[in-house]
């Protein structure tokens, strides 16, 4: 008994390691375009990289064009877009909520955290409490929606 026991452990810790490659290779990969100097959005990126997404950064000096291009409304805009999966992630979007609109797949063009909010995923500030925040959904005619609150 303490033989199988000793075996089972390790097959099914295999097994789990398996499962979690086969998962995070399921994931679509993120686009994300930025502009060079801004650090905040390679620390973005990082976040959904821990997230086991695939993330590839396309710096771009004028990100207004494929902003207006992609259909982020003025009022969503932030310092960094990114394409996943047919949608539109703008700003500081935390990984629950991109994992979240992937899974449900809403009939909209997007997510976004306007702005730059303190405390979202990559605008940690060491000894600041995190700001208050909206995620917001965006669709063709701009309009926005509430989609997360964070930090309220």
């Amino acid at each position: 008994m303490k033989r199988a026991s000793i075996l089972i452990v390790p097959a099914l810790v295999f097994a789990a390691a398996v499962a979690v490659m086969a998962q995070r290779s399921a994931l679509p990969v993120v686009e994300v375009y930025k502009d060079p100097g801004c650090g905040c959005c390679s620390l973005w990126a990082d976040h959904l990289k821990a997230a086991g997404f695939k993330v590839n950064v396309t710096e771009k000096a004028d990100l207004d064009e494929f902003k207006t291009a992609h259909g982020v409304p003025a009022k969503a805009r932030s310092c960094h877009t990114a394409l996943v999966g047919g949608y539109v992630l703008e700003g500081h979007v935390p990984v629950a909520d991109v994992q979240r609109m992937l899974k449900d797949k809403p009939a909209i063009v997007g997510i976004a955290v306007p702005g730059m909010p303190i405390g979202s995923p990559g605008m940690e500030v060491k000894g600041m409490k995190a700001a208050a925040y909206d995620v917001v959904s965006f669709d063709k005619q701009g309009a926005t929606k509430s989609y997360a609150s964070y930090n309220r």
